[in-house]
């Protein structure tokens, strides 16, 4: 599934296309995708201009001139592709291909903007994404965001805030800081990639990281200084599990060549003088990738 940085991606490759067109129709091609869309979808946003485009989490987020939000999740396999005159380009081309099959053409968002018409074009070939529209005053409150802790980079998450959520818990660290609830957005590779960085074991108790008073430990300090790194890197990169991510300026993204320690099962542990190697466990469904030598 995307992470953060995937989705931050596609709204910046969106943005150019979509932020000040006027949404002239919006084309559902059929009546659902994860779940139905909401009675009266179309009727409510065609006509609208489209003021900006955000995102929350792992969600995109469409504002409209009238106060309404289109929320889109792209799911599993989900993907928008910008279709303008002869051209068309996929922003956020995922590492596992996404596809351009127009038969999984499920959504078109029909644009008149300064540079003319455009298409985007929601694709979903085993349709777990979804969209819904929702009263921009009343985001936080939905269903979908009312649970959500801080985002990963936002001023909201610092190590007092996590040694409050973590404080007595015996819930194996990976496991807590894939906890919406604690931190929203951060997905499995990234908090891999965070653990090593901050020389963490997957498999320690979270509340090993606070201390008898409830202040974080050093080790939590380090941990938060580690979330945003490799947050902003990533972003920075185009995301990580694009292949060969052509972003709007033409460079492409290539994060997940650096990756420390994912998907790098039994090769050698890149903290200098470590010696050891990446072992791969299994935590809660999920492979957890990480140096028993240096991370405790």
């Amino acid at each position: 599934m995307p992470e953060l940085p995937e989705v931050e991606t596609v709204r910046r490759g969106l943005a150019p296309s979509m932020e000040g067109a006027l949404l002239k129709e919006l084309e559902l091609r059929r009546g659902d995708l994860r779940f139905p869309f909401p009675a009266g979808f179309s009727q409510a946003v065609s006509g609208r201009g489209i003021t900006s485009l955000s995102r929350r989490a792992k969600y995109l987020l469409i504002d409209l001139d009238d106060g309404m939000t289109i929320v889109a999740h792209l799911g599993m396999s989900g993907s928008f592709r910008v279709e303008a005159g002869p051209s068309s380009e996929t922003p956020g081309a995922f590492h596992h291909p996404r596809s351009k099959d127009e038969k999984h053409d499920h959504v078109v968002f029909h644009l008149a903007g300064a540079g003319g018409d455009a298409r985007v074009i929601y694709n979903d070939p085993r349709r777990f994404g979804f969209m819904d529209v929702v009263r921009r005053a009343d985001i936080a409150s939905h269903p979908f965001f009312r649970d959500l802790g801080p985002e990963p980079t936002g001023n909201k998450l610092g190590a007092d805030y996590l040694a409050e959520r973590f404080a007595g818990k015996a819930q194996p660290l990976k496991s807590a800081l894939l906890d919406q609830k604690n931190i929203a957005g951060l997905g499995n590779i990234y908090v891999c990639e965070a653990l090593w960085r901050s020389h963490l074991s997957p498999l320690r108790a979270a509340g090993t990281l606070v201390t008898d008073t409830g202040g974080p430990k050093e080790e939590l300090l380090r941990l938060v200084a580690a979330i945003r790194a490799v947050i902003a890197d990533a972003i920075a990169a185009g995301g990580s599990s694009l292949r060969d991510h052509i972003q709007t300026d033409g460079s492409l993204g290539y994060f997940q060549h650096s990756f420390s320690v994912y998907d790098r099962e039994a090769q050698p542990c890149g903290t200098p003088g470590c010696g050891g190697t990446v072992s791969r466990i299994v935590q809660a469904g999920r492979s957890s990738f990480y140096c028993a030598a240096c991370q405790s």
